[in-house]
């Protein structure tokens, strides 16, 4: 099994709302990021659309050919937004308006009634379904009741830890991996992980479908070049299934 990455171009369109008009070009970045490898295209759409746009969604959805996952609060006009979309994947995050990122997952055990409907009507119409949560076992486990296809485990612990104590900051994860993956969850995860602590996370917990890299990414990117820089964040990815194998 291969762990995909998924490249959230959200910084791209902050640069480009900054100045006004279409530099850069979020739809060609997008493009460039598939050609250059990339497995799927992540966005965020907010409700004052500070930096990915509704109409940005619309025009990627277009043209596309990888994975598409659409991230957001599922708010009437998101909802709206994503059954006209269709991308192959929804992560419903619970952003409280204004966000400036997601820093906490769903209490599914509040939210779990909410939460089941909003599942059934996008897998109706054949979108995949994730939530984003933390690593505790019964937030999981009401997760897994809403119906939902997979979770995205919130990783921000893990990358404010790994300096300190890798191992200790894996193990709730790997945790909660394998719990998932016993209630017939499959698995992603983003949120903070980088060229520095991708290819760890990814080595104790290879069964992760999915890895959603933007903020860290682009930031190489200004350094690198967005085609070597996801080659880089690949190559850890590829390094980490390798040692996993040995």
């Amino acid at each position: 099994m291969k762990t995909l990455l998924s490249v959230n171009i959200n910084k791209v369109a902050t640069i480009r709302n900054a100045r006004g008009g279409n530099i850069p070009d979020v739809l060609q970045v997008a493009l460039d990021c598939e050609r250059f490898g990339a497995e799927g295209i992540t966005v965020h759409p907010r409700p004052d659309e500070r930096h990915i746009r509704y109409s940005d969604v619309h025009a990627i959805r277009d043209k596309l050919s990888v994975d598409f996952n659409v991230e957001g609060n599922p708010s009437s006009h998101f909802m709206r937004l994503v059954l006209d979309v269709k991308p192959c994947q929804v992560t419903l995050v619970p952003d409280a308006t204004g966000a400036i990122t997601s820093n906490e997952g769903w209490n599914t055990i509040i939210h779990k009634s909410f939460l089941t409907d909003i599942v059934k009507g996008l897998k109706q119409t054949g979108i995949r379904t994730s939530l984003f949560v933390s690593t505790e076992p019964r937030i999981i486990e009401a997760a897994a009741e809403t119906g939902t296809d997979r979770i995205e485990l919130y990783t921000g612990p893990y990358a404010s830890n790994y300096g300190k104590d890798r191992e200790a900051a894996i193990r709730p994860f790997l945790e909660a991996a394998t719990f998932a993956c016993s209630l017939g969850l499959d698995v992603n995860a983003g949120h903070d992980l980088s060229l520095s602590n991708l290819c760890y996370f990814i080595s104790q917990i290879p069964q992760v479908k999915e890895v959603s890299i933007g903020h860290a990414l682009i930031s190489d990117a200004l350094y690198l070049g967005m085609e070597k820089t996801i080659e880089a964040y690949k190559e850890q990815i590829a390094m980490a299934h390798l040692m996993n194998h040995r």
